[in-house]
Parts: structure tokens; C-alpha cells; sequence
């Protein structure tokens, strides 16, 4: 089971980071960098997997692969922004962190603005008298 390899790493970095706080703190960071890191190629093999199967969908359902394109960076510039909020929290920054989340948040606004544009364009046209003509 490969959640028990993830928890396993975790349970094992976060053993290592209590060790190591208490007799290195400067070192706990980038300990907690590394197994974040670590983690995260763990897994990258499954996202590979999901974006292949998000694009084999599209491609079905005939969708404009930009739009496929944009969601994908959205869910990027989240699971990136938590796990450099986490880092900051980890590190004692809260105030940091909270600043990455605000920055998050605005970028994944700009990032959809044209999905809401081509949605509400949509809409318009099916209104009775609305749209472009």
C-alpha cells in the first residue's frame, strides 16, 4: 500500500525534525523542505496519471484544452501555495504564511478571470435578447 510508504516517510521525517529542533534548530527547515520534497516526487508519478486521464476526458467531451490548461495551473498555484505555507509555518512565520495564501488566492482569481469571461459570455448568449450578435 503506497499510503503506507507516505505515512512512513512522514512519521520518520517528523521523528527526525523533533531530534534534530532540539539540538540544530536552524537545521529543522530545510530538513522539513527535504522531506516535503520527498513526498511530493513520491507522489508525482499519481498526478502525472490524473492530469493524463483529466486530458483523455477533455479531449472526449471535446473542451477547449486552455481551459483544461488553466484549471490544472489553478490547482498547481494552490497545492504549491500550501505546501510554501506550511513551510513557513513550520518555520514559525505564520504572518508569511498568511501572506503566501493571500497571493495565492489573487492568482488563481487572475488565472480563472478568462474561464469567468468565456462562462459569462456563454450565458449571455443563451439569453433571450443577450450576447453579441
Amino acid at each position: 500500500m503506497e499510503i503506507l510508504q507516505v505515512v512512513g516517510v512522514g512519521i520518520i521525517a517528523t521523528v527526525l525534525l523533533v531530534i534534530v529542533r532540539k539540538q540544530r534548530p536552524e537545521l529543522a527547515v530545510q530538513l522539513s523542505i527535504a522531506a516535503g520534497v520527498i513526498l511530493f516526487l513520491f507522489v508525482l508519478t499519481k498526478i502525472s496519471a490524473v492530469i493524463q486521464v483529466l486530458e483523455d476526458l477533455a479531449n472526449k467531451a471535446q473542451i477547449n484544452r486552455y481551459y483544461l490548461t488553466t484549471l490544472l495551473k489553478i490547482v498547481g498555484v494552490a497545492y504549491i501555495a500550501e505546501f510554501g505555507a506550511q513551510i513557513c509555518r513550520d518555520a514559525g512565520e505564520s504572518t508569511i504564511a498568511t501572506k503566501v495564501e493571500l497571493a495565492a488566492k489573487i492568482l488563481v482569481m487572475v488565472l480563472a478571470l478568462p474561464i469567468i469571461m468565456a462562462l459569462m459570455d456563454s450565458l449571455l448568449t443563451l439569453l433571450p435578447g443577450g450576447g453579441p450578435s
